[in-house]
């Protein structure tokens, strides 16, 4: 590479510097060059120093316009839903969208001054900035009232892994409330909140929004910027509104989408009248018909999507129950067949541990352009320490032994294949989207599971077990790939590529596993062509107001 300078005070290395770096590389400099080479390595040194002085460029917090007071841990957490509190607001909001709302962020969110556990004690981290998103809801008149508890590092789907305790499902004590999102789906379908912010790269928002019964949705990859909120890996990382109405969460998605001019995986651009979603939702629900308001609309019915591994067929049955209702409501339903649907949440899986270690655990964003965090990546450190890892859960742990093992095994390349193959798979997805509006299929294919009691006398295998087959249908549609970043960049049509939008909506109850008295709420997901939230939000607000799914 270029050098642009050599220095002007740039220390002599000593020798051996260069012959321990290029050993331990396996490779050798020519006798006669290693001066050179020393001397080059000297100026870069002294550069590199001289960027470490400067002051870091950070966003800048008003605390006299975003105050936040009673920051506290509570005593009474909801039933473990809640892992802090605080009043956070605007003194002077720049609009109404949320006014006199509730908000809960997921505690992966930065809230400056606010302790952010991710879920996991191994990494101490209280950020000095609020992430985007905190501050438009802010600015839309809404008052965060704390940070919901979310599982350990984000890498659960069961809710008694997190630091904080066991979050308990709002229908039924001592059963899941789904994850990583655990506390944001409990204290929305609990009405301790109107809103809250969930954070999805496998089902991480619609897990939670089906087993409480709330609404959730995954909005389109990079519509919503993820700045200053921790990442698992940047290319599957979305975050999204969870409530208990589909307007309310179109007017929560209304406040924080948008190009903040710092996340690289936004758009510089949208269609006029992308973000209008309260506005499209409104006028929908009041031009239609209200016995056939989707008349028009083609659903095509994942047939993959209800034989996915472990499908309970009490919901496989509610859910055709549910899109037979979307039928009466004037919707034409077909079936179709997208095989690779079956094989993508194993390419999901696969691909994770590579790309995902050093951002998720060690916070490095290398090649992104993107707010970094650097003050939790001098906390995470540049490699796991057995505190760290003990102080992990189940998935979390599991995670990191797959990277070092695929890694020891395979190497990059195995990363890289899974990238090629769910490119193949999302272009199915598109193709078949070319001939329908949305996509339907059951969220989860089993209900909640029961909470263990003392969830670490359980061995790895007994936890893990529980969450065997539950992003079947959800994490395909986290994927996303360069190639289609690298399409957005050129201007390429925005409605093509992956990251599709998917929002799941409460169809009724189905029976627990365990207790066949116990009734549990299960989901419908719509899945829509790209920036096309609305159309999801369109079939579920239909069915919400045409039907009590409690009733059904």
């Amino acid at each position: 590479m270029s050098v642009v300078t050599l220095g002007h005070k740039a220390p002599n290395l000593d020798p051996s510097t260069l012959e321990t770096l290029t050993s331990k590389a396996g490779i050798r400099v020519r006798e006669d060059h290693a001066g050179d080479f020393l001397k080059v390595l000297g100026a870069l040194d002294e550069s590199c120093q001289d960027v470490l002085d400067e002051e870091d460029y950070t966003p800048e917090l008003d605390l006299s316009k975003y105050p936040r007071t009673d920051v506290h841990r509570p005593e009474d957490t909801d039933k473990g839903g809640w892992a802090m509190r605080c009043n956070a607001y605007a003194t002077s909001p720049t609009n109404d969208l949320l006014k006199a709302k509730m908000v809960a962020l997921k505690d992966n969110i930065a809230l400056a001054g606010m302790k952010c556990t991710n879920g996991t004690e191994a990494l101490d981290w209280t950020p000095a900035y609020d992430a985007t998103i905190a501050t438009r809801i802010m600015d839309a008149g809404a008052t965060i009232t704390g940070k919901a508890a979310c599982e350990s590092a984000c890498f659960e789907g069961v809710s008694d892994t997190s630091c904080t305790g066991k979050v308990h499902n709002p229908y039924a004590d001592n059963y899941s409330c789904g994850g990583s999102s655990s506390g944001s789906g409990r204290l929305v379908a609990t009405g301790s909140v109107d809103m809250a912010i969930g954070c999805d790269q496998g089902g991480s928002i619609r897990i939670p929004s089906a087993m409480c019964g709330i609404v959730g949705l995954k909005p389109t990859w990079g519509l919503v910027p993820y700045t200053s909120i921790i990442s698992l890996e940047a290319t599957i990382d979305h975050a999204g509104p969870m409530a208990r109405s589909v307007p309310d969460v179109a007017r929560l998605l209304q406040a924080i989408a948008g190009s903040d001019g710092i996340d690289d995986r936004q758009p510089h651009f949208l269609p006029d009248g992308t973000l209008d979603y309260m506005a499209k939702l409104d006028g929908f629900l009041k031009s239609s018909d209200s016995s056939k308001p989707l008349s028009g609309t083609k659903i095509g019915l994942l047939e993959e999507g209800f034989t996915i591994p472990g499908m309970d067929p009490n919901i496989s049955n509610l859910c055709h129950s549910a899109v037979d209702k979307l039928k009466d409501l004037g919707a034409e339903v077909t079936s179709v067949s997208i095989p690779g649907h079956l094989k993508a949440a194993i390419l999901w899986m696969v691909s994770v541990p590579i790309a995902g270690t050093r951002q998720g655990f060690f916070t490095d964003m290398t090649g992104r352009k993107q707010l970094h965090m650097l003050d939790r990546q001098r906390a995470s450190g540049e490699s796991m320490t057995q505190d760290a890892f003990d102080k992990l859960g189940p998935g979390a742990q599991n995670a990191y032994i797959r990277y070092l093992y695929m890694m020891d095994k395979y190497g990059p390349i195995i990363h890289s294949k899974c990238s090629n193959l769910l490119r193949k798979v999302n272009d199915e997805y598109d193709q078949a989207l070319a001939s329908v509006d949305v996509l339907v299929m059951p969220t989860l294919p089993s209900p909640p599971c029961r909470l263990f009691d003392d969830p670490p006398a359980h061995g790895p295998l007994a936890r893990l077990s529980r969450n065997v087959g539950l992003v079947g249908n959800t994490s395909p549609f986290n994927s996303i790939t360069f190639f289609q970043i690298v399409s957005w960049l050129l201007d390429a049509d925005v409605r093509t590529g992956t990251g599709h939008p998917a929002i799941t909506f409460p169809v009724g109850f189905v029976p627990a596993h365990d207790d066949e008295s116990i009734r549990l709420p299960t989901g419908l997901q719509v899945v829509g062509k790209k920036f096309a939230d609305s159309e999801c939000m369109k079939v579920a607000a239909a069915f919400e107001r045409a039907y009590d799914w409690k009733t059904l």
